[in-house]
């Protein structure tokens, strides 16, 4: 298994495409799951380096993903999509270690800085061909 820029956890099928489409076009390396149950099941888990996940699932949600990976010991950075800025749910992530909360529909500029943020260690260059369009 190799190392996955960023791993996109989304069950509607059109918006898992259009994401998973920005992020190959900015040259991430990327993996899709349609839920979160599918994602722990497969031997991803380790080699991810970001994630991004729609908030409200079928099954297991996806800060209920946040919580089961902070309790097995792994950090993953999450970038949250949800489709309303529901304050409690951003609070509950936030504290729990969510990195950001992209309302949709977002810019794609917007989705790929906080990516970019999440990859780029401090003192080190961005992914190899990762790069965010112009507006």
């Amino acid at each position: 298994m190799r190392e996955t820029d960023v791993v996109v956890i989304e069950a509607d099928d059109l918006l898992s495409w259009a994401i998973t489409r920005i992020l190959r076009t900015a040259g991430l390396n990327v993996e899709v799951f349609a839920s979160v149950e599918q994602f722990i099941r497969s031997d991803q888990v380790p080699f991810t380096a970001c994630l991004v996940v729609d908030v409200q699932m079928p099954g297991m949600s996806g800060l209920q993903l946040q919580s089961h990976l902070a309790s097995t010991g792994r950090h993953i950075p999450i970038v949250f999509i949800t489709t309303s800025a529901d304050e409690r749910v951003q609070a509950i992530g936030s504290k729990m270690g969510a990195v950001d909360f992209q309302v949709q529909p977002s810019g794609e500029k917007a989705l790929l800085k906080e990516i970019g943020l999440r990859l780029k260690p401090k003192g080190k260059q961005e992914p190899t061909g990762f790069r965010i369009p112009e507006p």
